[in-house]
């Protein structure tokens, strides 16, 4: 145990939320003890690309804020774990980001919590979502964003010419299949060989630390469609930066990033209008954040909480 983790008693209980469009999200809300004395600062989640709410193996990020006395929200997104979703394993941003604006909703009804005081805890592409979705939302008051993915044009625009025009003719293939009523085609999230099994996320550490996820996490499945694939180089957060609404914002990067270049982060931080603002950048790589660095990443989070939402007025 860190000598600075939180202590507090919390209870955990099962919630379940509808979209705007008639989708069944379900999750997880941490209560303080503390509620019952007044209500407390709430903080909602959104994770990384397939992650679902059990995904985060050694430390749970939720768990570390509620133990310091924070209402907590987290949930599985729409077709991933106990989420509802017309197409299984189908990640679209553009509804993941529609979807987050409605949990702010759902979050605001739950019991023990400052409408006040809201906030959002974000990574990788929940950070994009995030980021996204608080454009023009001046219902949360605080962001954190950790390794946040802000542009799939600038990640398209790294991969070779052979690779992207390879993608280009698999995303041609399966909406053509889809529009012969077929199923749609599915591609691996990480692979050990990806030279053998193409995947989204061709590295080392991304095949270790999914397959991390997949023994704590039975909800998760290494696999999402093609499509899931097509409309992340079609997600651009960064274009919605210069417009987030949170009254403070931190930005945390890894400087060895070997998937979200640590220069977007920087342009991000940048572009921020946010009247109170930083940047912590750790050394080390994109999951460290979760892991290796776990402490310095939730204790950095929780001071950066501690001043601007349980302090707030």
């Amino acid at each position: 145990m860190s000598l600075a983790e939180p202590t507090g008693t919390y209870e955990r209980t099962d919630i379940a939320f509808r979209t705007d469009d008639g989708i069944t999200l379900r999750g997880w809300h941490f209560l303080p003890a503390s509620a019952e004395l007044a209500p407390q600062p709430l903080i909602i989640m959104h994770h990384g690309f397939s992650a679902v709410k059990e995904g985060y193996p050694e430390h749970f990020f939720e768990e570390y804020f509620a133990a310091a006395g924070f209402g907590v929200l987290t949930y599985d997104p729409r077709s991933l774990g106990e989420s509802g979703g017309r197409i299984r394993q189908e990640i679209d941003p553009f509804l993941q980001v529609s979807d987050f604006r409605d949990a702010i909703s759902f979050a605001l009804t739950l019991p023990g919590v400052d409408p006040q005081r809201v906030g959002v805890w974000s990574a990788s592409y929940g950070g994009g979502t995030a980021i996204q979705a608080l454009a023009m939302d001046r219902r949360v008051h605080c962001l954190i964003s950790t390794v946040p993915f802000l542009s799939g044009g600038a990640i398209w625009n790294m991969l070779p010419a052979e690779i992207r025009q390879n993608m280009l003719r698999l995303f041609e293939t399966d909406r053509a299949q889809r529009a012969a009523g077929q199923a749609p085609q599915t591609v691996a999230i990480a692979s050990e060989d990806p030279a053998r099994t193409p995947c989204i996320l061709p590295t080392k550490k991304s095949w270790e630390w999914c397959m991390r996820v997949a023994a704590v996490a039975p909800n998760w499945k290494n696999e999402v469609t093609v499509r899931s694939l097509e409309s992340q180089f079609g997600f651009e957060p960064m274009a919605y930066v210069s417009r987030i609404t949170p009254k403070s914002l931190l930005l945390i990067g890894a400087e060895n990033d070997d998937l979200i270049p640590i220069a977007l982060t920087r342009e991000a931080f940048e572009r921020a209008p946010c009247p109170e603002k930083d940047l912590v950048v750790f050394p080390c790589g994109h999951y460290s954040c979760y892991d290796d660095y776990f402490f310095q990443t939730a204790e950095a989070s929780l001071g950066w909480f501690d001043k601007h939402l349980r302090l707030a007025v």
